[in-house]
């Protein structure tokens, strides 16, 4: 008997600006939590963290000073790790309200992430696509695929990492293209 072939899940990933205004649209939704659920949204995809590691953060494993947090991973032992605050996470740290301990309020933001994607016209994303969206701002951006998979809190040097987040937008393929000489 032959073995059926997983389907993979081809991911849409919106662009800079399409990300923004999707963040817009939430803020400005007349929904009770939408600053929280873009907070959440933002944490996640300046983060690659999954939405359970995001809910574990308190304002004890972030250091401003030192541009880092400590995330608890939920996966593995070994997802427990310590990233690199990068400059759009740092803005959003700094703007969320520490009233409470932990960082983001929301515990969920997928019905608010999409009504967004509706109203902004991408395609429907789940909260682990921006796991998938920070992964491919990586790439392109030009960090190593060994710093960025342990940021996510990948073991195997970035094998894993390669394999499930090496997604291409249509703007960076034909940007890589033109660099291209014979």
């Amino acid at each position: 008997m032959k073995r059926k072939r997983p389907n993979v899940k081809l991911l849409n990933l919106p662009s800079s600006a399409q990300f923004k205004e999707i963040i817009t649209h939430v803020r400005k939704s007349n929904s009770r939590w939408h600053d929280d659920a873009a907070d959440l949204i933002e944490g996640l995809a300046y983060s690659g963290m999954r939405v359970a590691e995001a809910a574990e953060v308190t304002w004890a494993n972030v250091n401003l000073e030192t541009g880092q947090m400590d995330v608890l991973g939920t996966k593995t032992r070994s997802s427990k790790r310590t990233i690199p605050l990068i400059p759009a996470m740092l803005d959003l740290l700094s703007r969320i309200e520490k009233a409470d301990t932990r960082v983001f309020k929301a515990k969920s933001a997928l019905t608010s992430l999409a009504k967004a994607c509706a109203a902004v016209g991408v395609k429907k994303m789940t909260q682990h696509d921006l796991r998938h969206l920070f992964a491919t701002a990586c790439i392109e951006a030009g960090v190593d695929i060994p710093t960025f998979s342990r940021w996510l809190g990948h073991s195997d040097g970035g094998a894993l990492a390669m394999k499930t987040y090496g997604h291409l937008r249509p703007m960076h393929s034909a940007e890589a293209a033109a660099k291209v000489r014979f």
